[in-house]
């Protein structure tokens, strides 16, 4: 078993401080972090069966840059932004806003991404290869529709919510995990072993 690190990719972009700047730097990442979510929710992709959006992808990244912890912070202030209405979820405001979205058919996915974030940093933490990363990621995607599916059974029965929420989403979800991954292994510098660039 490879050693747990205890820095992360964003560590290396911008070196830890101590006190209030650090205090300062985790806040402006967590805020940086979110807007991207919020920006990844926003991008449909034309793709078959459904088009995609890029969040899955977006809570890998965020995952696996950050480490578990702060990966799992950055996603809680966003869904803390889009609790207190502002339009950050795929479809809003259109389909709504604040916790009438969250608790709406699709919230129980919101949910699971923060599972999903703080899997994908243990990916990070492990300094994985691209078989274990993807291993992880399958494991953070699971953790993000087991909520997402129980939740939306209650509003249409399980075998619809498999139907609708799962079986039109895998080949998205597939191709961004094997991109994600193959991003995440060309940075050598992500896995290289601390006080290496």
């Amino acid at each position: 078993m490879r050693e747990r690190q205890t820095d992360f990719l964003i560590d290396r972009l911008w070196r830890p401080g101590t006190g209030r700047a650090e205090g300062l730097r985790m806040a402006l990442l967590a805020l940086g972090g979110s807007l991207l979510l919020w920006a990844s929710a926003k991008v449909q992709v034309p793709f078959w069966p459904v088009p995609m959006t890029l969040q899955t992808a977006a809570v890998f990244l965020i995952g696996l840059a950050y480490g578990p912890r702060l990966g799992l912070a950055t996603v809680a202030l966003y869904l803390a932004e889009g609790a207190a209405g502002l339009p950050v979820f795929a479809g809003t405001p259109e389909k709504g806003l604040g916790l009438a979205y969250m608790l709406g058919p699709t919230g129980g996915y919101l949910l699971g991404f923060l599972a999903a974030a703080w899997i994908a940093g243990l990916a990070a933490e492990r300094r994985l290869g691209p078989v274990g990363t993807a291993l992880v990621l399958l494991a953070a995607s699971a953790a993000l529709y087991l909520p997402g599916l129980a939740w939306l059974a209650t509003f249409v029965g399980p075998a619809k919510a498999l139907q609708l929420g799962l079986v039109p989403f895998i080949p998205g979800d597939l191709l961004k995990l094997a991109l994600v991954v193959a991003l995440w292994q060309a940075l050598p510098w992500a896995r290289a072993p601390r006080g290496e660039s």
